[in-house]
């Protein structure tokens, strides 16, 4: 069953098991938010989760519309299965500009391309049933064109990629120091740069946040917790900060 992150007479924040969680697949949390009759999915995943996730959505209540996709990059992860979502669906999938003509490599029918939807760089408001919601630049961290959700009413940051752990069997994190050694290493390869993360950081904490939900691993849940996420992405080095030594030739391994 879906985990409730949030829920007051109309609005409801859901975390949905993970599908696809098997053999080589990376873990993946899929996330929707219900305002009324209308529903917007997050990171819909790839062709393993399609099913189980479709499904899920299907026995929220009747009534449930599908209103959008909510694409933060360009990974498979991500997006994989946007074509089969658009097609038992009229929903809109919402995506960086950047990625837009990547986006048919994965299949996508040519007679779904008017339902897709590009983000400015800058971010914008969206309206989920009158409910507002806000698509937010994290470009860099990691994707060149990325994107967070932030839900003013449940007050969740949907961080993507940012924040990813891995290795735990819980879902909240409840030691934060604990907790780094599982997002560390993915954090120092995957974000490019310590810049981009100031640079977010600046913005985030304009926000009343009271839960960061990153697309991998535990969710940060309490203002304390988010604040200390927060201040440690912003004094994490990463990225081509620290790449350099790598870009070398690589020595003959036998002699022709």
């Amino acid at each position: 069953m879906p985990t409730s992150l949030y829920q007051d007479d109309l609005h409801r924040n859901l975390l949905l098991e993970d599908a696809s969680d098997e053999g080589l697949a990376v873990q993946s949390n899929h996330h929707v938010i219900v305002h009324g009759d209308q529903a917007m999915l997050l990171d819909p995943g790839g062709h393993k989760s399609f099913e189980r996730i479709h499904f899920d959505i299907q026995s929220l209540s009747p009534g449930i519309r599908l209103r959008y996709l909510f694409l933060s990059h360009q990974d498979p992860d991500i997006l994989a299965a946007t074509n089969s979502w658009l097609m038992v669906s009229q929903a809109e999938a919402l995506i960086s500009t950047l990625w837009l003509r990547f986006l048919p490599h994965f299949g996508l029918d040519t007679d779904f391309e008017s339902r897709i939807i590009p983000l400015p760089d800058q971010g914008t408001w969206l309206d989920l049933g009158g409910a507002p919601l806000v698509a937010l630049p994290a470009h860099f961290l990691h994707a060149c064109g990325n994107f967070q959700l932030y839900d003013p009413r449940a007050k969740i940051l949907y961080s993507g990629d940012l924040g990813a752990s891995f290795g735990m069997d819980y879902r909240v994190v409840s030691s934060f120091s604990a907790h780094v050694p599982l997002m560390e290493g993915f954090h120092r390869r995957y974000m490019a740069s310590n810049r981009a993360l100031r640079a977010w950081a600046q913005m985030i904490r304009h926000l009343d946040i009271e839960i960061i939900a990153p697309q991998h691993g535990a969710a940060f849940v309490g203002k304390e917790m988010c604040q200390r996420f927060i201040t440690w992405c912003e004094n994490l080095t990463c990225g081509c900060d620290l790449m350099t030594d790598l870009f070398t030739i690589p020595t003959p391994t036998h002699q022709s």
